[in-house]
């Protein structure tokens, strides 16, 4: 196991365990809970701690990214300000169960997908809601808008890490964009987002966070450049729906 595994590889944006998490690059702070699906995760590996992005898809399931495992990992629900102690909406749960995908791959980060069951259903209310997931193999076209947060660096250059949800829009590349300059790009299993000219990306720390389009989460945050340059690498989620529901059902009493 890894010592540092929120931070950056040569050429990732991995935030395995082992760091703190990160922040985006280009963004500005969310409006508090308009994005009830987010979590946080704490992972827990003996004395090591670190944490990872994820988001609710239902009462008592949550996706993250693969690389994002760990002995413990106890889920924030409902929150904004991490160091807030007023957040009384905010719910903490344990995941009872981690289920990672069986073909994941740590060298190339490909099928960076895990389902974590909560040891309790989440309350659900204004701060707290499921994420819809989209339809089973739908893909995304290159240029559609969307969105990304985390509670990560702003930049390279910055040590600090958000306290306050971030946010940012980016916009869909063309695979060639990421099979170009991003290494093991698999164009099946992952997507590319983020315009090299805007400059808007997820950094250290925001994987497992989820890639919002149309109001459903099409990917989650995998991996990237060490400098936060975009494009940045996700998990493409509906390559993976059937998966997770039969995940889902498997799980359920």
């Amino acid at each position: 196991m890894q010592v540092y595994i929120w931070l950056l590889l040569p050429m990732a944006l991995l935030l395995p365990p082992g760091a703190r998490s990160g922040e985006i690059i280009g963004g500005r702070e969310a409006r508090p809970h308009s994005r009830p699906y987010m979590a946080f995760l704490k992972i827990q590996d003996g004395k090591n701690i670190s944490h990872c992005g994820g988001f609710l898809v239902s009462e008592d399931f949550v996706l993250t990214a693969a690389h994002c495992n760990g002995a413990k990992i106890t889920v924030y629900l409902g929150a904004h300000n991490l160091k807030s102690k007023r957040e009384q909406r905010r719910q903490v749960i344990t995941a009872r169960a981690k289920i990672c995908h069986p073909r994941y791959n740590k060298k190339t980060q490909n099928y960076d997908i895990m389902l974590l069951q909560l040891e309790k259903k989440a309350e659900l209310n204004r701060c707290v809601n499921p994420i819809r997931l989209p339809p089973a193999h739908q893909r995304v076209r290159p240029g559609t808008k969307c969105s990304i947060a985390g509670w990560g660096r702003t930049s390279p250059h910055i040590k600090l890490f958000a306290d306050k949800l971030q946010k940012a829009d980016v916009v869909v590349m063309p695979d060639a964009t990421c099979t170009y300059c991003r290494s093991n790009y698999n164009p099946s299993t992952m997507l590319c987002a983020g315009d090299p000219e805007e400059g808007k990306n997820p950094f250290e720390g925001d994987s497992g966070g989820p890639l919002v389009c149309r109001g459903m989460a099409q990917g989650i945050v995998s991996y990237g450049s060490a400098n936060g340059t975009p494009p940045a690498v996700y998990t493409r989620v509906s390559i993976f729906v059937p998966w997770i529901e039969k995940m889902m059902r498997k799980l359920q009493p």
